[in-house]
Order: C-alpha cells, then sequence, then structure tokens
C-alpha cells in the first residue's frame, strides 16, 4: 500500500462510526500527512477489503466519499490514485480533533431514521459543492443575493433544461422554467394558479399528505382518485364524481404504494385534460434514482398537447436543506404564473443557484447522481434481503427497483401507526401507509427508507422493527 500498510487501521465493530467512515478517516489522515503521496495507487478496493476483513462495498463507499471530497480521483480501467492537496486540506488534516468530531456529528440524531425520501448526507460532495460556491463568490458575487427575474437564475434554468432534455427526455427552454423553494413550494404555485377557492382539484389516494393540506388549506375541494386493478383512475369515470380542474400526479413512482403509471393511462390522462381543458401536474419527485432497466420517460416528455406541469426537486439527489426545485410551465401559462409570484412572492433562496449550475455544468451534479444511486441500490438490495430474513412470514412487499423507500405490507390485524409509534420510541422514524389514505378502504404497511443508512444501520434498524411488529 506505499507507504501505508493494514496495520495502520484500526478498526472497531462496536463503534457508532460506521466502517466505512473508519476506512474514509485513516486513508484521509494519511494522505494528508503525507505517507500517501500524489499520485500513489490505493491498492483495489476487493484486495483492501480481503486484508482488512470487511466488505468489499465498505472500501468502495470509503473510496467514493474520498473521491468527492478531492482526496483521490478514479481513472478509467487503473484504479484510484491520490490527489495533490493544499493549504485547506492540510489545515482539516492537522486538527484530527475537528475531523473525528466532524464526521462523528452527522451520524448520531440520524443514525435511526427510517423516513422515506432522506437522502445520506455523508455521501454530499462537499468539497466539490464549496467549490462552486467559492467560485460564484470570486466571479460574480452579485449572483449570490441578486436573480436575473422572478423565475430565478437564468444560468441554473439553462442548466435544468439541458438536464430534462438528457435525462428525462423533456424538451423545454429556460424561459420555461421557474426555481423553487423545493418541490413543494412549487406545487403550492402550480395550485394557486389553476385552481380557485372552490374549485376542484384531482389527487392521488392514497398521496401525499402535505399537498392533501395545502389544496383543502386553499379552500378548493380534493377528488380523489384511487388505485385500481390497471392503475390510478382517471377522473370522470363515475358519474357521480365531479370533474377537476387539475389533477396531481405521480406516474413515475407513485406515492407512496410505487410502480409506475402504464404508458396506456398516462395516454388516457393526457386525453381527459385535452377534452376537459384541464391541467396535468407530474410530480417527479425521485426519478433519478432507478435501479433496474431503462429510466421512465417522463409524462411531459411526449405530451405534445401543452397540458402538462412538471415539478422537479434538488432535495433528494442532495439535501432538503438545500430547498431548491423547478417547475417547467407550458408558454401559455408563463404570464399567470408570474401574477401568481408577483401576487404572493417569491421564495426560493438566491444564493445558492448560481452555484448549483455551475455545479451542473461541470459535470459534478452528474457524477454524483451516478454515484448514490449505485451505493443506495446496494443498500435497497441489502434491506430487501434484511426484510425476508428478519419479517418474510408477516410482511410482503413489491419490488418496483425504484426510489428511495419500500413499502412493506402487514397483514390484516396490525396497526401500522401503532407499531410507528412505538418504533418512534425505539429512535426509529418510519411511515404508516394507513396515514396516507383520504378514504375508501385503508391498506396498513410502513414505508422504509434506506438511502440514508449503511448495511449495519439498516440492519440494526430492521431488528428493532422485527421486535416490534412480532410482539404486536
Amino acid at each position: 500500500m506505499n507507504n501505508l500498510t493494514t496495520t495502520a487501521f484500526t478498526l472497531s465493530r462496536e463503534s457508532s462510526i460506521p466502517l466505512f467512515t473508519q476506512v474514509c478517516d485513516v486513508l484521509r489522515q494519511n494522505i494528508v500527512d503525507g505517507r500517501l503521496l500524489q499520485g500513489h495507487r490505493l491498492p483495489p478496493s476487493r484486495s483492501l477489503a480481503i486484508e482488512l476483513g470487511v466488505s468489499r462495498t465498505t472500501v468502495v463507499i470509503a473510496y467514493d466519499q474520498l473521491a468527492a471530497e478531492g482526496y483521490i480521483e478514479g481513472r478509467r480501467g487503473s484504479g484510484f490514485f491520490v490527489c495533490p492537496i493544499g493549504q485547506i486540506e492540510l489545515d482539516y488534516g492537522n486538527n484530527k480533533a475537528v475531523a473525528v468530531e466532524w464526521t462523528a456529528a452527522m451520524l448520531p440524531q440520524s443514525r435511526k431514521q427510517v423516513h422515506p425520501g432522506f437522502p445520506d448526507l455523508r455521501l454530499f460532495p462537499y468539497r466539490q459543492w464549496a467549490r462552486c460556491m467559492s467560485r460564484v463568490a470570486r466571479l460574480t458575487p452579485e449572483a449570490l443575493v441578486v436573480a436575473d427575474d422572478s423565475f430565478g437564475d437564468i444560468q441554473l434554468r439553462r442548466s435544468i433544461a439541458r438536464y430534462l432534455r438528457d435525462w428525462r427526455g423533456i424538451q423545454t427552454s429556460a424561459e420555461q422554467i421557474l426555481i423553487t423553494a423545493g418541490s413543494i413550494d412549487a406545487l403550492e404555485i402550480c395550485v394557486r394558479t389553476l385552481a380557485g377557492s372552490g374549485q376542484y382539484v384531482g389527487l392521488e389516494n392514497p398521496g401525499y399528505q402535505p399537498l392533501r393540506n395545502i389544496v383543502q388549506g386553499l379552500g378548493m375541494k380534493p377528488v380523489w382518485l384511487s388505485m385500481g386493478d390497471h392503475g390510478l383512475e382517471v377522473p370522470g369515470l363515475k358519474k357521480s364524481q365531479p370533474s377537476p380542474s387539475m389533477t396531481i400526479l405521480t406516474p413515475s413512482h407513485q406515492f407512496p404504494l410505487g410502480g409506475a403509471m402504464s404508458p396506456l393511462r398516462r395516454t388516457e390522462f393526457l386525453q381527459w385534460a385535452v377534452q376537459t381543458d384541464s391541467w396535468i401536474i407530474e410530480d417527479d419527485y425521485d426519478s433519478e434514482f432507478r435501479y433496474a432497466g431503462s429510466p421512465i420517460q417522463a409524462l411531459a416528455g411526449f405530451d405534445s398537447t401543452g397540458r402538462t406541469i412538471y415539478v422537479g426537486t434538488f432535495s433528494k439527489i442532495f439535501s432538503v436543506g438545500l430547498r431548491l426545485g423547478f417547475l417547467v410551465a407550458p408558454p401559455a401559462l408563463i404570464p399567470r404564473f408570474s401574477k401568481t409570484l408577483a401576487r404572493f412572492g417569491v421564495k426560493a433562496a438566491t444564493a445558492s443557484q448560481r452555484a448549483l449550475a455551475s455545479f451542473m455544468d461541470s459535470g459534478e451534479f452528474y457524477r454524483h447522481i451516478r454515484r448514490v444511486r449505485r451505493i443506495y441500490g446496494e443498500r435497497r438490495k441489502f434491506l430487501l434481503n434484511t426484510l425476508h430474513e428478519k419479517l418474510g412470514d408477516i410482511v410482503r412487499f413489491e419490488d418496483f427497483a425504484a426510489g428511495m423507500q419500500l413499502l412493506a405490507r402487514l397483514p390484516a390485524g396490525y396497526d401500522d401507526q401503532a407499531i410507528v409509534e412505538a418504533a418512534s420510541r425505539e429512535g426509529v422514524i418510519t411511515a404508516a401507509l394507513s396515514a396516507h389514505y383520504a378514504q375508501g378502504e385503508i391498506q396498513n404497511g410502513l414505508l422504509l427508507g434506506f438511502c440514508g443508512f449503511t448495511e449495519a444501520e439498516i440492519e440494526a434498524n430492521t431488528s428493532i422493527m422485527e421486535k416490534i411488529i412480532r410482539s404486536k
């Protein structure tokens, strides 16, 4: 290992710090201290894993983290090599107490939370992000405080337009993109713009609770669209059901049940929108995370009628704290969205918009997506196997190979909300399926997140859930 041997590693399996973090800390410290010099090649992940007695995944995640921080770089077909480091890295490494404190501080509160939809902040590319923020502050500091117009930073909107064209099959322009304070802000803007008090809005049942609260809080009337054998029902099929002026859908990955809307049903929704002069809001909240097969094209990608408003978010990819999302408005609706912003104000923070554009244009954004998708895919498999082993005789689940959570369905007689409350007292935060229903036949189940946890953490969380569920 160049100037480092496995005797330099002191790994503790009893520590609350994950093994991959311990491996990462040792390698980082030895790079900073000069025992691993610029250009030195790290051992293959499989070889180091065997020497340390850990899984190859542990070493792979540690290498990925160091690459994200800029300490090492991967070269296709050759492995990982130590990068040159500067004074900032030396200062960070020489203060070992600060480094250890920072690593541990990220873990305790979130370690047992299996709530769906949260990314792993330990995988966030902090160093690359800091470089983008620094570059903006140095070259265009005005962009940190002033946006081009109420729709947001024009460079970010152009970057998003390229991303949507390449990744989601949506042909759009920067002028159609509106930057928002996350997806829930985008959905609220859509509801305010396209429906008024007393009007009907089509909502999925079960569906996203905050959206239900927004619609009802604005004085609008929900039309509940149930999931049938062939997918979500199209409005107007029931004579007693009023026709909504808009529907809000999650066609690429239905929340909370999972699964994708069939091409036939998508076509039926578009036909309904044209025939009734209505609108479709497509909430594409975690489409980046598909672990098998080809990505499913966005509904907006093949809507030639101009009836679909597309909503996306960066919170699932990066951090909920980033609070940036966007919507894509058909050209005919741009004046109406402008009036809504003028009336109710802009909530999206300005400071990080230009930095995000720089991050996307540099390619770091796409590298981050590919990296975390691979890691999350491995964690999803581990959770599936662990559930089979510990609770396979009780719960059942469908593997849609997508998303940031798994739905574990419970048999009749189990109270999912009581289980959630009991788990919360043990420090494990999850969500009950039954709470996402507004009416009709209510099903019980648990929404289990897996993206924010190592295999050891998933194992511990599942053991706690097993104990609770078997005691019911």
